[in-house]
């Protein structure tokens, strides 16, 4: 226990180390509440990363903000984003925008020459994604979108204990990613808004989406799905029956309102998140796969043998400590990535592209449209 809130206190705080003569030099679009997870915090602890500006469409909670978390450059108003893109000091950019702003300034920010690491999804559709994809191949920029599960060792032990091959191949696929939404997030929250790209789908379908594709090393079809909706076109429950190759089916679950449990289901359960992999010898779960690094456990379940629990908060091989979180080792890929050096992980553009189609895919047979496409059109 003592070494768990160690681990913890270290991961939400982390130090401050000394910087290299030249940080990469971020912007932060967005004075959002994930911004200090997926970058500011990480930030602190990279040596060659600073948040150097932050931008908000209010100048008031830009100034809040970068007193809050020590920025020294602020931008605010109706400008602001395009202020903070216009600095020659800014080398790159996080966007934490609502998801149907992600596609207009993640285009804006490449056209400015900046790398971006967009919060996922990185555009409302597979249409915009690859269009922001293209211009980043084009300018010859680092364009990431930031889903950190596939960063952190959790996830990469799950993956090399399938291809280590003593549990067989897989033949099945099963994840729910539940939040009492309905308590964690206030009734006019973003993801509750179809035109700010909002829906459960949206929100959290890309963890169970992504980390099946990376663990089967392909892309699947989607046979049904079904929503249950909140209000029009905005999704608080989803189900959807994947096929990966000919004979691999998967299910996922993403829910704002998962059921209760216990006697007549009276109990609520705030979170559920399973992801389970049965294979011809045996299964793997593996527990908090959206957030690894706060606590995990792998469960490793053969059919002729004695079950296992691991943990993975530290790679075998390569730069990492315990204590980093899964923002962490993203933001040492994406570093790594803009200055020329082989990541120890990354999602191509084919990924994104990929997973946005399988999410368009989805809305499409549960009878719901898709995220609206943004009205921007590039210069």
């Amino acid at each position: 226990m003592y070494s768990l809130i160690r681990r913890l206190l270290k991961t939400t705080n982390p130090p401050v180390v000394e910087k290299s003569a030249n940080p990469l030099r971020f912007g932060v679009i967005g004075a959002s509440q994930i911004a200090p997870h997926q970058i500011i915090r990480p930030a602190r602890c990279h040596e060659d990363a600073v948040v150097l500006a932050v931008a908000a469409r209010s100048k008031e909670r830009a100034l809040e903000y970068s007193r809050t978390w020590n920025i020294p450059k602020v931008y605010g108003g109706p400008n602001g984003y395009q202020e903070l893109l216009d600095d020659a000091e800014i080398d790159a950019v996080y966007i934490g925008l609502p998801n149907s702003l992600h596609y207009e300034w993640t285009m804006k920010a490449i056209a400015a020459g900046k790398h971006v690491l967009c919060d996922k999804p990185i555009a409302s559709n597979e249409t915009e994604t690859r269009k922001v994809f293209a211009l980043a191949e084009e300018k010859n920029l680092v364009l990431l979108e930031a889903w950190q599960p596939r960063f952190h060792p959790a996830l990469q032990r799950v993956k090399e204990i399938i291809d280590e091959g003593s549990l067989g191949e897989i033949v099945k696929m099963y994840s729910h990613f539940g939040l009492w939404g309905n308590v964690l997030f206030k009734k006019d929250d973003i993801r509750f808004d179809y035109k700010l790209g909002g829906g459960v789908l949206m929100d959290m379908g890309p963890y169970p989406i992504n980390s099946m594709m990376y663990l089967a090393s392909s892309k699947p079809t989607v046979q049904s799905a079904e929503a249950t909706c909140m209000s029009e076109n905005v999704d608080k429950r989803m189900e959807a029956q994947l096929l990966f190759g000919d004979s691999l089916p998967a299910t996922i679950i993403v829910d704002f309102s998962p059921e209760g449990w216990g006697p007549f289901k009276l109990f609520p359960q705030f979170v559920k998140l399973t992801l389970r992999v049965e294979c011809e010898n045996g299964a793997i779960e593996l527990w908090n796969y959206p957030l690894p690094h706060l606590f995990h456990s792998i469960t490793v379940i053969p059919k002729n043998g004695k079950s296992r629990v691991e943990k993975a908060y530290k790679p075998k091989e390569g730069k990492g400590e315990e204590w980093w979180s899964a923002y962490r080792y993203q933001l040492e890929a994406f570093v790594d990535t803009v200055r020329g050096r082989s990541p120890q992980a990354w999602r191509t553009a084919e990924d994104s592209i990929n997973a946005m189609h399988v999410i368009d895919t989805i809305y499409s047979k549960s009878g719901l449209s898709l995220r609206l496409t943004s009205q921007y059109q590039p210069e």
